[in-house]
């Protein structure tokens, strides 16, 4: 009894798992760096580079981020943009965003900020795109804004080249700053860079009350998931440690995902796509327009299928220039085209909101993630699968990668429903002392745009 009670607390715990969770943010900057320096400067940074309405988790963007030649050669440059498309997929554990750890932590970070406004804040850093091993006179404003927060000694003043040194000093800030490690000064960075310090202790102010008040609705839970929007990331806890991370897909700005409280009861296998209003009327109409005029058919081409009181209409008869489309009911069966993929997390939710899989792996690879209506696409999903049926009896990995495999249908209910959190954290510190900022993505916490838009 006393074994299961600790498999369902630590799901896929094993001994390397655990060993991998206590040296998580190590691994994480080795990654990025492979010295241990780095490892012991960037700390939960590594840790944490870390979605209303419920049809439209399944709709991909077209967007695409690209990383500029390296001067190495084109091996390299694939290398590269491959490296740090999977550490985007993969991040470490590192710290709970909620442990109450972490309000202490935050207030040090508080008092830290403070003094920086006080003494006059940093400057602004020129706009430029600067690769490694390159000189541009912006450099000399970025060594003086890395020093001022804390990455760079105050020795590495001067100097207009992107030297190694910087280069690391830079991975720590982007890290720390939920942006793509790539040690290259580019735009996002620059914005980024360019919050004002004033700013950045207004989010760790506001989000210091957003901490304190959820780290204790969580500390009494054993074993939790939150979906930490700001972060597009999804954590699994157990005992206030992060079994397992993973990189989420939210809700875009005009269509956010929504902060709620609520309890895993059920997971879909391989289920139905069944599309709410929101699509219909924002996507699915409008597009079945555009591509009636081309000749063409959405419900043919993307497998919908439509009904009228029940009963399935001849997509050939469908005119989409009709008001008819709008009294249809619209699905779309199993398979690997469906955008939910090959499970759906299910959850009391008043916006109908929910967590599922998806047959797109591209959006996982990217930095800015906000490309859903609301639900939460989430990579790695088998595995969170996996440790929230942990105490359902003949759950093994094996057997969820079988309903993967094999595409059979199942509804199960979990023995132990799990609590659910979905939060709206931009500034925090973790009891290593490292502070942690992210993108003010649906611009609650009251600072200036420059800080919702990179």
């Amino acid at each position: 009894m006393a074994l299961r009670a600790l498999l369902w607390v630590c799901g896929m715990g094993t001994r390397a798992e655990i060993n991998a969770i206590r040296r998580g943010n190590s691994m994480g900057a080795s990654f990025i760096t492979g010295r241990r320096r780095l490892c012991r400067k960037l700390g939960a940074a590594a840790a944490v580079l870390v979605l209303s309405h419920s049809a439209a988790c399944a709709l991909d963007d077209l967007w695409t981020l690209q990383f500029g030649p390296t001067g190495r050669g084109a091996g390299d440059a694939t290398t590269e943009r491959e490296q740090l498309k999977a550490f985007e997929r993969n991040p470490p554990p590192g710290f709970p965003t909620l442990s109450s750890a972490n309000i202490a932590a935050t207030k040090a970070a508080i008092a830290r900020y403070e003094d920086i406004v006080a003494a006059g804040g940093w400057k602004s850093v020129p706009s430029a795109r600067v690769k490694p091993g390159e000189d541009h006179f912006a450099i000399v404003e970025l060594r003086d804004r890395l020093i001022v927060s804390g990455e760079l000694p105050a020795s590495a003043a001067g100097g207009t080249t992107l030297d190694g040194t910087l280069v690391e000093a830079l991975k720590a800030y982007q890290t720390t700053n939920g942006l793509t490690p790539n040690g290259r000064l580019d735009e996002t960075t620059v914005a980024a860079l360019n919050v004002t310090a004033e700013d950045r202790l207004k989010q760790l102010k506001t989000n210091l009350r957003r901490l304190t008040e959820m780290a204790a609705v969580v500390k009494p839970q054993r074993k939790y998931v939150i979906v930490n929007i700001p972060a597009a990331q999804v954590e699994a806890v157990a005992l206030n440690k992060v079994i397992s991370r993973h990189t989420g897909v939210v809700g875009k700005v005009d269509r956010p995902t929504p902060l709620l409280r609520s309890t895993i009861t059920e997971m879909n296998f391989n289920p139905v796509w069944r599309l709410p209003p929101t699509v219909i009327q924002k996507d699915l109409i409008p597009q079945g327009r555009e591509m009636q005029a081309k000749g063409e058919n959405v419900l043919v081409k993307t497998g919908i299928e439509a009904y009228s009181d029940g009963r399935k209409v001849d997509p050939e008869k469908v005119d989409w220039n009709s008001s008819t489309v709008k009294s249809y009911s619209y699905r779309q069966p199993p398979g690997k085209d469906n955008p939910l993929g090959f499970v759906k997390i299910n959850f009391a939710s008043g916006e109908s909101v929910y967590m599922h899989d998806s047959p797109s792996e591209g959006l996982f690879g990217r930095n800015f993630r906000a490309a859903s209506s609301g639900c939460i696409r989430v990579h790695n999903i088998e595995r969170l699968a996996y440790w929230l049926l942990g105490q359902n009896d003949g759950w093994t990995p094996e057997k969820v990668e079988k309903m993967k495999a094999t595409g059979e249908r199942k509804d199960v209910r979990l023995a132990t429903p799990v609590p659910l959190h979905f939060v709206y954290i931009t500034a925090w510190a973790t009891e290593d002392g490292t502070i942690q900022f992210r993108r003010d993505l649906y611009n609650r916490d009251g600072v200036a745009e420059i800080a919702t838009s990179y």
